[in-house]
């Protein structure tokens, strides 16, 4: 058994069996599934959000399995990436108690509860409009900047997230946003993997979600020269833009073919009238 508590649970929890309290929590629950539950919940005036993994079992494991998925066993992951995310400097949740229990991968039960980042706004919400209505170019080529240093930091750091779309970078909204002035956050890593160097395979794969993710927001093609050269520059360090277009052109080619063929999927499963 695994457990770690920081307050305020550590002391909510004195005397109790933590994987009995922690499924006892109440508060609005944002996913149900037979093997995760995720919950917000609040401790003395403040925010948390709790994760709680029940295990898949042995059918649904073997499934993910033989469709090429890499199934999530339980809350080990989300934890060891936040903790990895930190000592790399990048900005992400703040982990307060993790427990985690059984031998068995298809049935372990395990939680991780992290504190909310609040106030914020996912960025998918954030450029909604910038389609329509193109925001201020030094916030946006700021964030576009803060973005590629994150992404390109998180992999360096032998980190990658396997949901990684705009939505998932939080912008802190507690002090007035400016090109100046701006914090993101990287959430929902419960399915990021921890290495000491990431597979080119899984970077791309993290990149083509990322691109594919802000397809329709409006970008120019300065604006993702500009998101490569952060990148890489993060990555592997500073190197003229030149350098990356000739090195990386092969990536480049594939992320517009990949990119494209995720819009294709999304608009079969997900655009209106889809399946019918």
């Amino acid at each position: 058994m695994k457990l770690i508590l920081t307050e305020p649970f550590k002391g909510l929890w004195t005397g109790q069996d933590p994987f009995v309290a922690v499924e006892a929590l109440q508060g609005q629950v944002y996913r149900e599934l037979e093997g995760r539950r995720t919950l917000r919940t609040e401790v003395a005036g403040r925010g948390y959000f709790v994760k709680i993994h029940r295990g898949i079992g042995w059918g649904e494991i073997v499934k993910n399995l033989l469709s090429a998925k890499l199934p999530v066993l339980g809350a080990a992951q989300e934890w060891q990436a936040i903790q990895r995310l930190t000592e790399a400097g990048v900005a992400t949740m703040t982990a307060v108690a993790y427990g985690e229990r059984g031998s068995n991968p298809a049935a372990q039960h395990s939680f991780i509860v992290t504190e909310e980042l609040a106030p914020t706004i996912d960025l998918e919400q954030l450029t909604l409009d910038w389609a329509r209505q193109s925001p201020s170019p030094r916030l946006k080529r700021a964030l576009i900047a803060e973005v590629a240093k994150m992404t390109g930091a998180m992999h360096r750091a032998g980190v990658n997230h396997r949901d990684c779309y705009i939505c998932h970078f939080l912008l802190h909204t507690d002090t007035p946003v400016t090109a100046d002035n701006l914090r993101l956050s990287l959430i929902d890593l419960h399915r990021a993997q921890v290495r000491s160097a990431v597979p080119l395979r899984w970077r791309n794969k993290d990149l083509a979600a990322l691109y594919f993710s802000a397809l329709n927001i409006g970008l120019t093609r300065a604006d993702k020269l500009r998101f490569l050269r952060g990148y890489f520059s993060a990555l592997q360090g500073a190197q003229p833009l030149r350098a990356i277009l000739r090195d990386e052109a092969r990536l480049l080619a594939w992320l517009e073919r990949k990119a494209e063929r995720l819009l294709q999927r999304y608009a079969r499963k997900y655009a209106p009238g889809a399946g019918q």
